[in-house]
């Protein structure tokens, strides 16, 4: 039985935790040293969706439903992005949101041009190097870190959105808040995941507005079935549906939002409204690469997509093989190995540090890190290598960002065969904690290296006034050896989104997999650590044979939210992650 069918089996995932419950005590706690996804709430495998003529897949059935009465509208694959990730905004408030940022990959199809919308945050252009450090210069725990407004960041995301749409929107920005708007004022019902992730939280109930609005007089997060209304976050909306993106970095929210983080901070370095006002999204060329005869496009730094096709240029090097098998999964961790200490050593945000994007994705420099991969035996823990152009005294050995997950992903693409890839995320599960007229700030800039410098080397990704954090979120297109566009996808998930994207680009290509299996394929990588494993979903000896080659194995939850869409004869395919909540529907 392969890999996928077992882990779709109860017998299966049963047995495996029968027979690993002593190694996953270990692993467990192993799994706890990195950070890892927003909690795992079940696992409900849903249709794969098919539309002639559109197609969304979004990660809650509100947001898929706003997206397709856009399209229905005849609203551009943009308009409809907009739409639902407002939505998300109301029914997925620990995942994204106008307090947060965002990238936005573009496919036009009357031009074929790709382009990506930056709406990634920024530090506050005070913020020192050592923002994150104890006086004795050690780092400060994650924990302590995350919560508060030292963590904030200037958020992008209403202004990414604004530069998408005065480039390829058709319906009114105005038109596009009305979904969510009603959500807001009318209520949702709170959904299981939602109930679990509020439950788990201990941060949010001491929070007085956040506690208030998602927790009952007790402190218990409200039961599954709950109406929430949230009518502060529907004035906020209305406003900038109303007035555009001034209404969010200039003006009195804007000062509320500066006063909330002053209220929460003694730290003269938060965002200031000289900060908001200054914000601004950013347009970029999307980075492309062939693979096995398609080109694949993604988002370059500070977002993830250089990684991805770092990963995939990696396994060129062998031929195709279905990503299910032993050999498979232990090449790509390999790959992974390597990808990572190359990510950690060199990637930041490029206005500030160089970052050697062609050396990286060079040829013959993947073919040189590809003849480390042994296919016996693991490499343990890779280092990074010397592209091209690169001295290699210039940088740090390597530094990592915490990198958590509370991020979304929804894909679109409208009846003219225009595309949108969307990952957007507050970072950590409900951000900073900080609700301010009904929305949540973000924790973003705990994606910074913590260390400013190693060994008296800058950190590529060290704290810096303005700068934007390195970021794994990876919105990807695939086009096929004709040019057409094939596939449109992405993920959640911190810094495992570059292994989710890349193994759901290779189970497309290698494996010919259709969408629902892609989605669902067990999940299995290497951050240049121990090679982490889906919990419940691998069988045994698929373990036993990695331990065999030299991996040390985790087993972790690992709760993506791919968002897929995959164009068929007829039209179009979508399938949603069965991790998380979502919807894939067209027409």
């Amino acid at each position: 039985m392969s890999v996928a069918a077992w882990g779709r089996t109860r017998h299966g995932r049963c047995a495996a935790l029968r027979l690993l419950v002593g190694v996953l005590v270990l692993a467990c706690a192993r799994a706890e040293e990195r950070p890892q996804p927003e909690a795992a709430t079940g696992y409900a495998p849903t249709p794969v969706a098919t539309g002639h003529r559109y197609m969304a897949v979004t990660a809650h059935p509100q947001a898929t439903r706003a997206a397709l009465s856009i399209l229905a509208r005849g609203g551009s694959a943009v308009d409809a992005a907009i739409g639902a990730q407002l939505v998300l905004n109301v029914v997925e408030p620990q995942s994204s949101g106008i307090g947060g940022g965002g990238f936005l990959l573009h496919y036009e199809y009357a031009s074929g041009k790709v382009l990506v919308y930056d709406g990634r945050e920024t530090a506050p252009a005070a913020a020192r190097s050592d923002r994150f450090l104890r006086a004795d210069g050690s780092p400060l725990p994650f924990r302590e870190a995350v919560t508060g407004a030292r963590a904030v960041g200037v958020p992008g995301l209403v202004a990414m959105l604004w530069q998408a749409h005065q480039a390829h929107g058709r319906l009114p920005w105005s038109e596009l808040f009305q979904p969510a708007i009603a959500l807001a004022e009318e209520g949702f019902t709170v959904s299981p995941r939602l109930h679990r992730l509020l439950a788990l939280d201990a941060a949010l109930p001491r929070q007085p507005a956040a506690r208030a609005l998602y927790y009952d007089a007790a402190g218990q997060a409200l039961p599954v079935g709950s109406r929430v209304r949230n009518p502060a976050l529907a004035e906020v909306l209305r406003r900038i549906a109303r007035d555009g993106p001034g209404a969010f970095y200039q003006g009195a929210l804007a000062q509320r939002l500066v006063a909330a983080l002053r209220e929460r901070s003694a730290q003269p370095d938060v965002p200031t409204l000289e900060d908001l006002a200054g914000y601004r999204a950013q347009v970029r060329p999307a980075l492309c690469r062939p693979y096995r005869g398609h080109r694949v496009c993604s988002a370059p730094p500070p977002a993830g997509g250089l990684s991805v096709l770092q990963l995939l240029g990696l396994l060129e090097q062998r031929p195709a093989a279905d990503p299910r098998t032993v050999p498979a999964i232990h090449r790509f961790a390999e790959a992974g190995r390597l990808v990572y200490a190359d990510r950690a050593r060199y990637l930041a945000d490029p206005d500030y540090v160089p970052v050697p994007v062609q050396g990286l994705l060079d040829a013959a420099y993947l073919a040189a890190r590809a003849r480390l991969i042994d296919d016996e035996a693991s490499l343990g823990r890779a280092a990074p290598g010397t592209p091209p152009d690169v001295a290699p005294a210039d940088l740090s050995p390597a530094a990592e960002g915490a990198e958590r997950s509370a991020t979304t992903h929804l894909t679109v693409v409208d009846a003219e065969g225009n595309a949108v890839a969307l990952t957007s995320s507050i970072e950590d599960a409900f951000g900073s904690r900080i609700l301010v007229e009904g929305f949540l700030l973000n924790n973003q800039l705990t994606d910074f290296a913590f260390l400013p410098a190693i060994d008296g080397l800058p950190v590529a990704n060290r704290v810096e006034g303005g700068k934007r954090p390195l970021s794994a979120m990876s919105p990807t297109l695939v086009f096929d050896p004709q040019g057409r566009l094939m596939a449109v996808l992405g993920s959640p998930g911190g810094s495992r989104i570059i292994n989710y994207v890349a193994r759901a680009v290779s189970a497309l290509i290698d494996g010919r997999l259709p969408p629902d299996e892609v989605v669902a394929l067990p999940h299995v990588g290497s951050r240049n650590g121990p090679t982490e494993l889906e919990v419940g979903r691998i069988p045994p000896t698929v373990a036993q044979a990695l331990r065999e080659r030299g991996h040390e194995v985790v087993f972790a939850e690992m709760t993506s939210g791919l968002a897929l869409i995959v164009r068929t004869p007829e039209g179009w395919a979508g399938a949603a992650d069965p991790r998380r909540e979502g919807l894939a529907a067209g027409e």
